[in-house]
């Protein structure tokens, strides 16, 4: 059935928060080339605001060290591959996020690691050092990069204390909070901090105690951060984990509770809200992470996450990522909006498309969003449906009816997903490579570059009827562009019918 709908001519604000920021896998990846190149693609097309991601001062990064001079101990910093790191994203016009985490090797009390990579959760043996390493990095960054720059930069506090990323109680990890707090505010009182970055486990409990523990003791805290994922518990097969998943919109009334939470207290009402990652699956061996549904279910998140959290951090931009091991092969479930061998998956143009969209907000629903920027208007649709599950969903229809612009314009029109834009399916076509030569590359290069079409509004209209069929697991964008007709600079060129020209 036809949806008709009549777009009016004025809404109200956009949210958007889709390119404010985006995860990446722990800091020490940057310094591979192919991770660069992704991050190159991603800016070209999307240009996120921030990246935040783990590792800051794990060993691979090599801040902190103690060495023996004259049977004494010597606390020294190492900040190499740091400002390599920060100089690559600066160039490409991306900020840190930062993120403090996790415990140096010479700096822990125990032996808990997370991650095939081994990062250390344990509580340090010394607050003090602890407190000490965060004022060394703040004011080496500082001082090469400039205090106006990197006061933009948010601050957060650990990764997910409330699950295993913290080997530390509730408490311990409140006295981490602080004295980093502490150390940031000391270094510059316009640094920003932020926590307690939990995820889905006892969720208002953490940020109820979190809070108060904060007013009780004066603690600085400038913004909330948490994270959100759709999926339910876990089933392992071989190389891969799979899911069955909730509605994406269970994510909004996530952040809607999480509102409410913070609206109870004086302090953290109305106080940014960064979801600092957020996914379908936490699992980076998922084959969802590669599908078109993906694109088009995230885009149900994208088009009304803003109205309630002030940045929504995809987790992650890039294949290139090593939590479970060094991916073994092109598509094997990893969390990136591009895939190994600078493959673009479907959910990459959930991003590019809504990093284009207008900041005035016309209309939206469960599938459908229209925009207006400058002069022009933005459309996204989406139509997602899990194979897995029992079938209910269909082929989305509409006919809007749009303000004219008051000139002759164009539609241009791009589809990615099922059937157009797959390179997953064009991947198993090939018999699932492992590893690509030069030839598969480009054919999945290829196969990953949405569909583009374009047709021709004439300016006497007053009204312009736009027909847009979504089928499942589809995503497009429809930018409708005032166009200055030149045609009679070319004098017999509009009359070559022939050609079939208009």
């Amino acid at each position: 059935m036809t949806k008709n709908i009549a777009i009016p001519e004025s809404g109200k604000p956009f949210k958007n928060r889709a390119a404010y920021c985006v995860g990446t896998g722990k800091m020490g990846l940057a310094l591979q080339e192919e991770y660069q190149q992704h991050l190159e693609m991603v800016q070209e097309k999307i240009n996120f605001k921030y990246i935040r991601g783990h590792g800051l001062f794990c060993d691979d990064v090599g801040i902190y060290r103690e060495i023996e001079v004259d049977d004494e101990t010597q606390i020294t910093y190492n900040f190499t591959y740091l400002d390599k790191i920060v100089d690559s994203y600066l160039e490409k016009d991306i900020k840190p996020f930062l993120e403090l985490g996790f415990m140096p090797e010479q700096l822990k009390t125990g032996e808990e690691t997370i991650f095939w990579w081994q990062g250390n959760v344990s509580p340090p043996s010394s607050y003090q050092k602890w407190a000490d390493l965060i004022t060394a990095v703040l004011e080496h960054l500082t001082k090469r990069y400039g205090r106006k720059e990197v006061v933009t930069w948010p601050i957060e506090v650990w990764n997910e204390p409330n699950i295993g990323f913290w080997a530390g109680s509730m408490e311990e990890y409140f006295k981490l909070y602080d004295f980093a707090a502490e150390a940031i505010k000391k270094v510059d009182s316009d640094l920003q901090v932020g926590g307690p970055s939990i995820c889905g486990v006892e969720t208002e409990k953490w940020l109820r105690a979190f809070f108060e523990h904060c007013i009780e003791h004066d603690s600085p805290l400038d913004f909330i951060t948490r994270h959100c994922y759709t999926a339910n518990k876990p089933t392992r097969k071989g190389h891969y984990t799979y899911h069955s998943l909730r509605k994406p919109t269970v994510m909004i009334e996530e952040l809607k509770e999480t509102r409410e939470i913070m609206d109870d207290y004086e302090l953290t009402e109305g106080m940014p809200l960064h979801i600092t990652e957020f996914n379908s699956s936490y699992s980076p061996q998922c084959p969802v992470h590669d599908t078109a549904f993906q694109a088009a279910y995230i885009a149900r998140i994208l088009s009304e996450a803003g109205e309630y959290a002030d940045s929504y951090s995809y987790w992650t931009f890039s294949d290139v990522f090593e939590e479970q091991d060094i991916p073994h092969s092109v598509f094997h479930g990893g969390f990136g909006l591009v895939a190994w061998n600078s493959i673009k998956k479907p959910i990459f143009y959930t991003f590019e498309f809504f990093s284009r969209a207008g900041d005035e907000l016309l209309y939206r629903d469960d599938h459908l969003l229209v925009t207006k920027k400058d002069d022009s208007y933005v459309i996204i649709g989406w139509n997602w449906d899990n194979p897995a599950e029992e079938k209910t969903a269909e082929e989305k229809s509409y006919k809007l009816e749009l303000p004219s612009l008051g000139q002759q314009a164009v539609i241009v029109k791009k589809e990615a997903g099922k059937d157009i834009t797959d390179p997953l399916q064009t991947w198993s076509n090939l018999g699932k490579p492992s590893y690509l030569n030069e030839k598969e590359k480009q054919l999945l290069q290829a196969a990953a570059e949405p569909k583009q079409t374009d047709s021709k509004l004439e300016a006497e209209q007053e009204s312009y009827e736009v027909k847009l069929n979504i089928p499942l697991n589809q995503l497009c964008m429809l930018e409708i562009l005032p166009v200055e007709d030149q045609t009679d600079q070319h004098p017999g060129f509009d009359k070559q019918e022939f050609y079939g020209l208009e």
